[in-house]
């Protein structure tokens, strides 16, 4: 297994439409998994949470949060990374629509788009940048 990698050596892994796994505590310091899109940027993930939504009071009362990308077929590459979650004082609708573009594979982008314009217009956007870093892949493995 390959590890310590940079998110570089990962190939096209972070440009796939792939689900992340968002981890944020919970008041009763338990941990909530929660399936998000995302985009990789400027080496940091970026995130649409709906407003409403018990990430958001989690993120709020603890920014510590964790974003894992993984494959579930060789070569079973993956990140993850740790740190502390921002709120990004930028427009949701915008990320929210270059995300749909990726995930929707750009079907009916403006659609969805404008479905969820009420939903954006409360949802909050959070970046994560590495705090700790952990990359791999099983490329070298023999299957």
């Amino acid at each position: 297994m390959r590890k310590n990698l940079q998110p570089e050596e990962l190939g096209d892994l972070l440009s796939q439409p792939r689900v992340a796994i968002l981890a944020t505590r919970l008041a009763d310091g338990s941990t909530l998994l929660a399936p998000v899109w995302h985009e990789w940027r400027d080496r940091g993930f970026t995130i649409v949470i709906d407003g409403n939504d018990a990430k958001i009071q989690n993120l709020r009362r603890n920014a510590s949060v964790s974003v894992v990308v993984a494959e579930d077929h060789p070569p079973y590459r993956g990140i993850e990374v740790r740190g502390e979650a921002t709120f990004v004082e930028t427009g949701a609708e915008a990320v929210l629509r270059r995300l749909a573009g990726r995930y929707l594979r750009n079907r009916d982008v403006e659609k969805y788009v404008a479905r969820m314009s009420g939903w954006a217009q409360e949802a909050a956007v959070i970046r994560l940048e590495p705090g700790v870093l952990r990359a791999w892949d099983f490329a070298d493995e023999e299957w």
